[in-house]
C-alpha cells in the first residue's frame, strides 16, 4: 500500500467519521521509529503504529498518553503512523509486543489495513504477542501463521452486554471476541487469553475461563488497577455499581475477592501465565 493511497484513504475516513461521530480526529504522522525499547516483563519492544483508540475503554491505563498527546478526550482521536509499513522491516531481537497504547485492530483498521501491512513487511523470525480486543485479528490469519514465534491474545473481561456498554462502549462484544480466539487456535496460532480488567462483581471470570478454555494455550489475569483508572471511571463505579466499590476499597474484601479467583484456577489447574493485582499489601494496618 503506497503512503499516498494511505493518505487519502485518511482524508476520506476524517469525513466520514465527522459525520458519524462529529469529534473523532484521525493525525497522520510519519514515524522516526516503530519499535520502542520497553520495560514491560517479559518484553523487550513495543510497537505502536496506532496511537489512541476507538474502543473508548474508561478503564484504559494507557490514557497516560494524553499527557504528551494534545489531541482531546481519550477515545476521541487516533494518530496513525502512516510510514510505519517502512519503518517495521528493520530487524530486531528480543520478544516485540503489538501494542501498548492502542488497539491494533481498532475500528479503523478494516479501512486502512496499516497493521496488516506492518504484519506483511515485519520478519517473520520476530517473536511477536499480539493483544487486541477485536475480532477483526481472523482477517489476518493468512499473514499470521508465516511467522514462526507468534501468539495473539484477545482480551476478555466476559462483561454483560450492559456494563460493557458502559465501561467499553465501541468494543466488540464477549461472545465475537471468544469467537476469535477459536478461529485462531483452529488456524495453528498459539493463543491467550488477556482477563482484564478483574473488576468485582462485574467481570466474569469463571465464564470467560469456560468459554475460551478448549483453544487457548494460557491465561493472563490482571485486576482493575483503582488508582491509575481515572476519574470518569472511578465516577461511574461509585454512581452506577457501589457494591463493587464497597470491595475495591475495602483491602480485606479485594483480597479476599483475589483468593476466590486464585483457588477456582488453581482448582481446576487453568494454565496460568501470569495472575497480576496491583495490590501490596495484604490488609490495613
Amino acid at each position: 500500500m503506497s503512503k499516498m493511497f494511505l493518505t487519502n484513504k485518511m482524508k476520506c475516513l476524517n469525513f466520514i467519521y465527522k459525520m458519524i461521530y462529529i469529534s473523532m480526529k484521525i493525525i497522520e504522522r510519519e514515524a522516526k521509529s516503530i519499535f520502542t525499547k520497553t520495560k514491560i516483563p517479559g518484553l523487550d519492544y513495543t510497537i505502536n503504529q496506532y496511537v489512541g483508540c476507538e474502543h473508548k475503554c474508561l478503564y484504559c491505563y494507557a490514557k497516560f498518553i494524553n499527557k504528551w498527546k494534545n489531541y482531546g478526550d481519550w477515545g476521541s482521536w487516533i494518530e496513525v503512523k502512516s510510514n510505519a509499513p517502512e519503518l517495521v522491516r528493520k530487524k530486531v531481537k528480543g520478544t516485540v509486543s503489538m501494542s501498548s497504547v492502542s488497539d491494533p485492530y481498532q475500528p479503523i483498521e478494516k479501512e486502512l489495513c496499516l497493521t496488516r501491512n506492518v504484519l506483511i513487511n515485519m520478519d517473520k523470525d520476530t517473536e511477536l504477542s499480539i493483544l487486541t480486543k477485536s475480532d477483526l485479528v481472523t482477517r489476518d490469519i493468512d499473514v499470521l501463521k508465516e511467522f514462526k514465534n507468534l501468539e495473539v491474545g484477545l482480551t476478555i473481561s466476559g462483561f454483560s452486554d450492559g456494563v460493557r456498554k458502559i465501561l467499553e462502549p465501541y468494543a466488540p462484544h464477549h461472545e465475537a471476541r471468544v469467537s476469535a480466539l477459536k478461529m485462531l487456535k483452529e488456524a495453528g496460532i498459539k493463543t491467550y487469553c488477556f482477563i482484564s480488567p478483574v473488576i468485582p462483581m462485574l467481570t466474569m471470570v469463571k465464564k470467560s475461563v469456560m468459554d475460551t478454555v478448549d483453544f487457548v494455550d494460557s491465561y493472563i489475569i490482571e485486576f482493575i488497577n483503582f488508582s491509575l483508572s481515572g476519574d470518569k471511571f472511578k465516577k461511574i463505579i461509585r454512581n452506577e455499581f457501589p457494591e463493587t466499590l464497597k470491595v475495591i476499597r475495602n483491602k480485606k474484601l479485594m483480597w479476599n475477592y483475589i483468593d476466590t479467583i486464585s483457588s477456582y484456577l488453581y482448582r481446576n489447574n487453568i494454565p496460568v501465565s501470569a495472575f497480576v493485582t496491583h495490590m501490596k499489601k495484604r490488609y490495613w494496618e
